[in-house]
């Protein structure tokens, strides 16, 4: 993987990080916040991965999508009161604090998103490979 910076996956990061803190500190219940919250965290970080690395369509995906899985997965266990966060606002946040399995749906549904505009655009042929 190497460093490589592609302007059009940084302003849409950008755009979806403000779009996901109005949700945050605006909405504070229901399906916008919660489930199209997951939804758009998980192109946020694909926007990311793609906007700051050479990483395929395809890699990448599979890269945010694995870490989505691990965090939610994380909730299952203490984990943030190992780190003694269990109270704080901003760990919750980006954290989560419980397991939901339509959390799991979300994030799927948000990586079939990406790959299947990726595949609409073209991008799809980006064969770039991982290189450690």
């Amino acid at each position: 993987m190497k460093l490589q910076f592609n302007k059009n996956y940084l302003v849409l990061a950008h755009s979806l990080f403000l779009i996901e803190l109005a949700i945050a500190f605006i909405i504070k219940t229901g399906f916008i916040r919660y489930t199209l919250g997951d939804y758009l965290v998980v192109i946020l970080l694909y926007a990311i991965f793609r906007g700051c690395t050479n990483m395929s369509v395809r890699a990448s995906a599979l890269v945010v999508l694995l870490i989505a899985y691990g965090v939610e997965l994380l909730q299952l266990t203490p984990f943030l009161a190992y780190f003694n966060l269990q109270d704080s606002f901003t760990a919750k946040l980006i954290f989560g604090s419980t397991f939901q399995f339509g959390d799991i749906i979300a994030y799927t549904l948000a990586i079939i998103t990406i790959l299947l505009i990726e595949h609409y655009n073209g991008n799809h042929k980006n064969t770039h490979t991982i290189k450690v």
